[in-house]
């Protein structure tokens, strides 16, 4: 059994899913990921702008990089009830939160895989682990590794998982076997130059994605404008919620899996991934909570409620601008009490957009 292959079993026998390689040299799409920054798509993500030569390219992270080891686990669970994931009184969170924090069960699964090639080649080498929160255009590595191809929503689309993944990368400074790139995969996540031919990917010619999303956030096939995204509007932005994009939130309250749900290839194969209930907290009332309840979190009882999981990134204020909103769309007396104490908040983030809520609510 050669090196790589056993790097790839040891990945299977960590949890992981799916398992890559790539070579380390410059992301694919570069430069369209230059283009997509120059129309400030990133939004208030400055992080995403801050020395884009480092993200381009994995050897001016770690030095003398060859290899990037790409990994792939599964999200998916099942769809809680109907009746509550359809209730607008219910706040809707995106799938990849309804548990633990997956950054931490992650990357110690990482290291030990990096430490495992160590050990197998007996030398120390020079190696570096991420979990979305690193300098590296992971999507284009992960494509390149054969993972899946790019989608038209910018996701990463595996033909037998569909596209809840979680990504990951060891990169290393020795080479590698490395894997084909998808078929017809590598379609720009970002912006192609005018007349340029498009390559489509595995879509063919669906665009449900796109059609579907409320905030009309894809300008065209392959780009997100972050501005107008949900997910970002819940999780990213630090500040208000634009008012004219409100009302066209529903009651998602912590990111969006609408261009996930309405994906045939999540529909059809998505399903058989089912497995992740070990860190993914099924629990119905937990995943879509009654948004009044939500409304009358006090600091203590928010770190209570999402202890261990992302959700807390959003803080209690950004959590409650998001249940204000989805409250103000819910549209029922109902809410009032609630929201009426919420103007007492000393949070005026909160205060402002329960006032909205009451306003349409009126």
């Amino acid at each position: 059994m050669t090196l790589t292959q056993c790097i790839k079993e040891k990945a299977y026998d960590l949890g992981f899913d799916l398992i890559g390689i790539a070579p380390a040299s410059r992301a694919p799409h570069a430069e369209a990921y230059r283009r997509w920054l120059d129309q400030n798509y990133q939004a208030q993500m400055q992080w995403l702008a801050r020395d884009p030569h480092r993200r381009e390219d994995p050897r001016r992270v770690v030095t003398g990089a060859q290899s990037v080891v790409v990994v792939g686990l599964s999200y998916f669970v099942l769809d809680p009830p109907g009746d509550l994931w359809n209730d607008p009184s219910r706040g809707r969170i995106a799938r990849y939160a309804w548990g633990l924090d997956y950054h931490n069960m992650m990357l110690p699964r990482l290291r030990e895989l990096g430490d495992f090639i160590e050990q197998e080649t007996g030398k120390s080498l020079n190696q570096r682990a991420y979990v979305d929160t690193g300098p590296i255009l992971e999507r284009d590595f992960a494509a390149q590794a054969g993972l899946g191809f790019i989608g038209k929503n910018t996701l990463l689309i595996n033909p037998r998982m569909g596209s809840y993944l979680f990504l990951g990368e060891v990169l290393v400074d020795m080479e590698l076997e490395y894997d084909e790139p998808a078929p017809e995969g590598g379609a720009s996540c970002y912006i192609d130059p005018p007349g340029q031919s498009k390559r489509l990917g595995t879509c063919g010619n669906c665009t449900r994605c796109l059609e579907i999303c409320p905030t009309h956030a894809f300008p065209a096939p392959y780009i997100l404008d972050s501005n107008l995204c949900i997910s970002y509007l819940t999780i990213e932005l630090k500040g208000a919620i634009p008012i004219e994009l409100r009302p066209l939130m529903g009651n998602w309250i912590f990111g969006c899996d609408d261009c996930q749900e309405i994906c045939p290839w999540v529909r059809r194969y998505a399903p058989r991934s089912a497995t992740r209930e070990n860190f993914l907290r099924y629990d119905p009332d937990w995943i879509v909570p009654k948004l009044v309840d939500l409304m009358a979190l006090d600091e203590v009882a928010f770190r209570a409620w999402f202890k261990g999981a992302p959700i807390k990134r959003t803080k209690r204020r950004g959590l409650l601008r998001n249940v204000a909103v989805a409250l103000g769309n819910w549209g029922s007396p109902e809410a009032l009490p609630v929201l009426e104490q919420a103007l007492k908040d000393p949070e005026p983030l909160i205060k402002e957009h329960a006032a909205w809520a009451i306003e349409q609510i009126s």
